[in-house]
């Protein structure tokens, strides 16, 4: 054989054509058209995924699998890398082309545990036997409001103190946009601290000496200090960042909304100066979908600085999507930068390798709240708050049986019967202080005959349970404490993120063994413990906390 005649290609086999479409789904030319409107001429930006998803589902009240096609397309991406994203939040009503379109109205009735305390159920069983045609009645993990309990959300506008004939009366006028932003001063009064920092008044030693002496520490759970983060941080090459954790979604809390709402300049003013004592260059603030009305204020507040003539870090607002898990830090970075929102192993941590591969100092709203009041009356000021032995003032999301649930700035280790009686006005009329939860859904189920012990880091952990954001949830001796229980754990096993086998099945398994006839003990405590050990972030090893309080506190409750 020559080599020509080896060269010869064989019939019917000759050079593969070039492919004439993109594999997989096509995309509509309609779809391509909506995709194109939403990236207004922007160049694609894999980081800004979720975004593009937000501004999608704004248009259309959905994310169809034709406008995934034609995002896809758009940014050069697989499908399978943008579906895994827009299905993994509750807040984008992803659906295929075999499937019928969300309607152009959601309502969602907030489920989790205050807002059933305060007759979630009925509202939805009353609103959705109700509602017509094009309104969706769902039911919707907690929405940071659990001091106006219970809570709907019409399209975007949140009712607080819902009844079915006020939901119905939004859903027929229409009200279904946020409410507007709480007004604020001039900026021009404002940022007094940071300007000091900024114009060399201030060191930034001398500034984290001040955070540190203060006794500041984390208040997104758990309670790192403050001034020893930004030692890490600093220790790493630049370029550095700040990402602000303000999409709080642990059941009971609701102080970031409070602080974000009544003094947004602070919480800016904190991040400005965390950025400066870091030499960060950018600022990212991470809002959870939840606090539309936070959102506008901030826009206009951050546009406001920028155009105040300061020199400034760049700040960069993104929101999230209805996700628990994002508030565990290095899965709200993974959210930022357009994936799916797992958490990351450790190491390397955070302030190692964060936030694009930059070394990331986050920070919680709380935390940054507190910083230009530390710095204008000094670290005595803050420390010698505390009581029983605790340093600082704590905001306390308070709800539940109380008269007057809300934010109660209080000194930190005041008891929680103090803090019933002395800052929220006692027990609602006719029940009786039975049970609290410290911290939130993970924090533990304690009975009343624990009232007196300190509400802080490091009091409450002898005792099974732990103060994470100060979430104060009290329950009274009308309340079905195994119910609430349950509640808790299906909160759980929802917003499991799934990456890890131990959280996944062992949150599913919970519900499972707590939902009929007397528990299993001995299996419950096994499988708690395998959670525990296992688990790779705080969701699945503080989830058998309540499972755990309520047999050790509550054995009646669990026969």
């Amino acid at each position: 054989m020559t080599a020509e005649t080896k060269a010869a290609p064989h019939p019917g086999k000759g050079r593969r054509k070039g492919r004439r479409t993109e594999r997989g789904r096509q995309p509509s030319a309609q779809s391509l058209r909506d995709v194109a409107a939403v990236l207004a001429g922007e160049t694609p930006n894999r980081h800004l995924l979720l975004e593009y998803l937000h501004r999608i589902q704004d248009r259309h009240h959905g994310i169809s699998a034709q406008h995934i096609a034609a995002l896809a397309h758009h940014m050069r991406l697989s499908m399978a890398e943008i579906y895994e994203v827009a299905s993994f939040y509750a807040h984008f009503d992803v659906h295929r082309e075999d499937e019928e379109a969300p309607p152009p109205l959601t309502v969602r009735i907030c489920d989790s545990l205050s807002c059933a305390m305060a007759g979630a159920e009925q509202l939805f069983a009353d609103v959705a036997g109700a509602a017509g045609a094009g309104v969706r009645v769902v039911r919707a993990p907690c929405m940071g409001r659990c001091d106006t309990a219970p809570v709907a959300e019409v399209g975007r506008n949140h009712i607080g103190g819902a009844l079915a004939l006020a939901v119905r009366a939004a859903i027929d006028s229409g009200d279904t946009a946020a409410r507007a932003p709480v007004r604020t001063a001039a900026v021009d009064s404002a940022y007094a601290e940071f300007d000091a920092c900024a114009g060399g008044q201030r060191r930034a030693a001398q500034v984290m000496d001040t955070v540190g002496a203060a006794g500041l520490r984390g208040f997104g759970g758990a309670g790192f200090p403050a001034a020893r983060k930004w030692q890490f941080v600093l220790a790493e090459p630049k370029p550095r960042v700040l990402a602000v954790n303000a999409d709080e979604g642990e059941p009971g809390t609701f102080k970031d909304r409070h602080y974000l709402e009544t003094e947004p300049r602070r919480v800016l003013e904190g991040a400005l100066i965390a950025a400066w004592a870091i030499e960060a260059e950018d600022i990212y603030f991470y809002l959870r979908d939840e606090y539309p009305h936070v959102h506008e204020t901030l826009r206009k507040e951050i546009a406001a600085l920028e155009a105040s003539g300061r020199a400034l870090p760049r700040i960069t607002l993104r929101r999230g999507a209805g996700a628990y898990i994002c508030g565990e830090e290095s899965a709200m970075l993974e959210s930022m930068e357009g994936n799916r929102p797992l958490p990351r192993h450790r190491p390397p941590f955070p302030a190692q390798v964060g936030l694009f591969g930059r070394p990331t100092l986050a920070h919680n709203v709380e935390t940054l709240y507190w910083i230009p009041h530390i710095l204008a009356n000094g670290a005595d000021w803050f420390a010698d708050q505390g009581t029983n032995g605790c340093k600082g003032p704590r905001s306390y999301s308070v709800s539940g049986r109380v008269r007057e649930p809300g934010v109660r700035l209080a000194p930190a280790g005041i008891t929680v019967r103090d803090l019933i009686d002395q800052y929220c006005g006692g027990m609602q009329d006719g029940h009786a202080f039975a049970a609290y939860l410290p911290g939130g859904a993970s924090g533990g189920i304690l009975p009343a005959s624990l009232g007196d012990v300190p509400l802080d880091f490091g009091t409450l952990e002898p005792h099974g349970a732990f103060i994470g954001s100060a979430a104060v949830i009290i329950l009274s001796d009308q309340d079905d404490v195994r119910g609430a229980a349950l509640n808790l754990m299906r909160f759980f096993a929802d917003e499991s993120c799934g990456q890890c086998t131990p959280c996944r099945v062992g949150t599913e398994k919970a519900v499972t063994l707590m939902q009929d006839g007397p528990w299993d003990a001995a299996l419950l405590r096994d499988l708690g413990q395998t959670m525990r050990d296992a688990s790779i972030c705080g969701l699945g090893q503080a989830a058998p906390n309540v499972f755990d309080t309520l047999m050790r506190y509550f054995p009646e409750a669990v026969r």
